[in-house]
C-alpha cells in the first residue's frame, strides 16, 4: 500500500479579491489535508463563495496563490483544475433543465475527456459516457430517473444530480457550495447521507448555513467575516471560540 502524501490537498495563501475597490477576500490563507472534511462558515457577504470561485478558477485573485495537490493552479482555467482533480457544486443550480439527468452528467464527464465535443455527434458515440453517468446517478439514488428531463424532477433531486455530476468526475478535492440549501428535512437527510458516504480519497470542503447538519459532517472549520479568516481549526474548538459566537452565532 502506498503511504499517504504529506502534501496538503489544497493550500491557499494570501488570497485577495476586490470588486470596484471593495475587498471581498482579504489575505485568506488555509491549508486542507488530504481526506479532510472542512466546513467554511460565516455570515452573508463574508466572502465564502468568492473564495470558492477563486479556488475553482471562476474568479482570478488580485493577489495570493492556490496549490492543488502540490501544483500551483493560481492562473489555470477551471477545466485544467478539473483535470487535476478539482470538482465543485454551486449555490445556484447550474443544470440544463431541458436535458435528461443522464445527459447532464455525461456533459460534465465530457469535459474531462481528451476528445473534442462536436454538436452534431450523438452523445451515445462517446465511449463509456453513459456507463459512467449511470454509475454516478446510481450512487445518488437517481438511476431510475436517468431518462427524465431535469425540469420534471423535484428540487431536492436536482441537488442530488449536481452532486452526481461532481462525483462522476472522480475528484480528489470536492467543493460543495451550500448543498443543503432549500431542501426539506427529508431531502436534507438524504443529501447529508450521500456526502457522509464519499470515500476518504476525496477531500471535501463545504460551505453551509445549516450548522446543525453541517457540523455533523465536518472535522475542521474555518470562519470568515468581511473576507478574512477569523478562526480556523478543529471543529469543537472553533465552535467554542468566543469570536465564533460573536460573529456567526450572535451570542
Amino acid at each position: 500500500m502506498t503511504a499517504p502524501s504529506s502534501e496538503p490537498a489544497l493550500e491557499v495563501v494570501g488570497l485577495k479579491k476586490a470588486f470596484g475597490g471593495l475587498a471581498v477576500t482579504q489575505d485568506v490563507s488555509l491549508k486542507v489535508r488530504a481526506g479532510e472534511r472542512r466546513l467554511i462558515i460565516g455570515p452573508n457577504g463574508a466572502g465564502k463563495t468568492t473564495l470558492f470561485n477563486q479556488i475553482s478558477g471562476d474568479l482570478r485573485p488580485n493577489a495570493g496563490s492556490i496549490r492543488l495537490l502540490g501544483t500551483d493552479v493560481t492562473y489555470l482555467p477551471p477545466y485544467k483544475r478539473a483535470h487535476r482533480g478539482l470538482s465543485r457544486t454551486y449555490q445556484i443550480i447550474t443544470l440544463f433543465a431541458g436535458d435528461t439527468l443522464e445527459h447532464n452528467v455525461s456533459l460534465g464527464l465530457l469535459g474531462l475527456r481528451h476528445s473534442r465535443w462536436q454538436m452534431w455527434r450523438p452523445m451515445s458515440s462517446y465511449r463509456d459516457l453513459a456507463t459512467d453517468a449511470h454509475r454516478a446517478l446510481d450512487a445518488v439514488g437517481l438511476l431510475h430517473l436517468a431518462n427524465q428531463p431535469i425540469s420534471d424532477i423535484a428540487y431536492g433531486e436536482r441537488r442530488r444530480v449536481e452532486l452526481a455530476v461532481a462525483l462522476a468526475q472522480k475528484p480528489r478535492v470536492l467543493l460543495l457550495d451550500e448543498p443543503l440549501a432549500g431542501l426539506s428535512n427529508t431531502e436534507r437527510s438524504t443529501v447529508k447521507s450521500l456526502i457522509a458516504s464519499i470515500a476518504r480519497d476525496t477531500t471535501v470542503i463545504m460551505i453551509e448555513h445549516d450548522m446543525d447538519t453541517a457540523l455533523d459532517l465536518a472535522e475542521t472549520v474555518t470562519l470568515l467575516n468581511y473576507g478574512r479568516v477569523i478562526v480556523d481549526g478543529e471543529r469543537d474548538a472553533v465552535i467554542a471560540d468566543e469570536r465564533t459566537r460573536e460573529v456567526y452565532l450572535g451570542t
